[in-house]
């Protein structure tokens, strides 16, 4: 029978023997190895690689284990000082694996790392019984192909999380962004045919990977992220009287027009459209700058790093220097209260599976100004929660902010709004819809086990070589 188990034997085929037992129903499972392998769930998020994908991983554990499914998450170590394994939470364990240099290698040089990696995962289960782990859940692609060799060699299923593809990232390409090389769709193809299911964001993600990658239907499940909605909340007072005292804490004017980007800094992510956008508008309404404040918070980031200082040259070449505040990366308190004390969020980006950081706003009272791709039409409620913006014109995204120049009141009336649109997306009912999936993955791997008289092939090396 194939890997994938698509082939069952003629219909007719019987086999003598005692009657069978009805089998028991799906089993929970107890233990989860997760793999991260260019990304630690430990990174502040905004820096390097670290992103939305690390605060996924972070939350979806967290919660996974306060539902007693324990969760080992296996990263690679960038640091000599890193302990083997850090506790990130009770149920939550962080194991650092040894593969390549600690500093200085980037994720297109991590391929070349993939047996490394491996042969870590292999040493940390080789010291536990037999079935520790009752199913792999890995994320990104490059985990994809360490998590297809473990779950072969374990006998375990496969769940694979992409958080982006590279045919959906070269088909909506920034100006001068890098494409995806042919070596990852290669690679991706591979891990779509190996996973024994496949969670998507969104359905239109799990279109594209039908659509570009050929995937099974029958093995995409959709399970949209979550939002810690403890920490990203409106305060009590109201989303008026909040942003106001937010905004007093930030040192930032209590009258003034603030547009917020927040994320890695990259062209995929297109902040320069925002600065390209405030230019167009204070072009037509020159008294704005008086009271507009443009905080952009986040670090250099893929093809960002080319270029460090481009988005602050790229500012004061356009003239709007002055009003343009550039912040690194903070943690998620602070972030909370930028949310918060911001008019308007703004994510012009040229893809995103989901658009996290836009749900995390939208929980804290603000509105979203976004690109109409990928994840972000569920993530917004267009006309309610947010505008979305057909394409990446500047002039497009000056005209939304043009409506909250003009009525100051309808950042709170969207924000009141996007707070309740919010609240659908806690991490609690993504960790329970999670779980489902695993449970089908468990129990169709048992039933093909038991078809194939408790026999499970096992790989015996990467399919994917660099």
């Amino acid at each position: 029978m194939s890997r994938l188990g698509r082939h069952r034997g003629p219909a007719s085929e019987t086999v003598a023997g005692p009657p069978r037992l009805p089998l028991p129903g799906p089993r929970r499972p107890r233990r989860v190895a997760m793999l991260s392998v260019h990304t630690s769930p430990l990174h502040q998020p905004g820096t390097g690689d670290a992103g939305g994908m690390n605060v996924y991983i972070v939350e979806l554990a967290k919660r996974l284990a306060t539902i007693d499914v324990e969760v080992e998450i296996f990263t690679r170590a960038t640091s000599a000082a890193l302990p083997p394994a850090v506790e990130l939470a009770p149920g939550v364990l962080v194991r650092h694996v040894d593969a390549g240099p600690y500093e200085g290698l980037a994720k297109e040089d991590l391929p070349a790392q993939l047996c490394a990696f491996t042969h870590g995962v292999m040493q940390a289960w080789a010291g536990h019984l037999a079935g520790h782990y009752d199913l792999v859940h890995s994320h990104y692609w490059l985990s994809g192909h360490v998590g297809w060799l473990a779950a072969e060699r374990w006998g375990v299923p496969l769940v694979h999380a992409m958080h982006t593809m590279a045919k959906v990232k070269n088909h909506a390409l920034a100006g001068g962004d890098t494409p995806e090389p042919a070596s990852r769709v290669l690679g991706e193809t591979q891990v779509v045919r190996a996973a024994d299911r496949l969670i998507a964001n969104t359905e239109k993600e799990a279109e594209e990977l039908l659509r570009h990658y050929d995937a099974d239907t029958g093995r995409v499940a959709v399970v949209h992220p979550g939002v810690d909605l403890e920490r990203f909340r409106p305060v009590a007072c109201g989303v008026e009287a909040g942003r106001a005292a937010a905004r007093a804490r930030l040192g930032l004017p209590q009258d003034a027009l603030v547009p917020l980007f927040a994320g890695r800094i990259q062209p995929l992510k297109a902040p320069d459209v925002l600065l390209f956008a405030v230019a167009r508008l204070l072009e037509e309404r020159p008294q704005l700058r008086e009271r507009m404040v443009v905080p952009v918070i986040g670090g250099p980031s893929g093809s960002g790093l080319a270029k460090p200082e481009g988005l602050q040259k790229l500012a004061a070449r356009l003239g709007i220097g002055d009003v343009v505040l550039f912040r690194p990366p903070v943690g998620q308190e602070q972030l909370a209260d930028w949310y918060r004390a911001a008019s308007v969020l703004v994510m012009p980006s040229y893809s995103e599976s989901f658009g996290l950081v836009a749900i995390e706003a939208q929980a804290c009272g603000t509105p979203v100004i976004a690109a109409e791709v990928g994840g972000l039409p569920v993530a917004v409620r267009d006309g309610t929660s947010g505008v979305l913006v057909a394409g990446h014109d500047p002039v497009d995204y000056a005209r939304a902010l043009h409506g909250f120049a003009d009525d100051p009141a309808l950042s709170v009336r969207m924000g009141e709004a996007a707070a309740r649109h919010a609240r659908s997306f806690g991490w609690d009912t993504a960790a329970t819809a999670t779980v489902d999936v695993y449970m089908q993955a468990m129990q169709e791997r048992r039933m093909r086990s038991l078809h194939d008289g408790g026999s499970s092939p096992h790989a015996g090396a990467l399919a994917f070589e660099p």
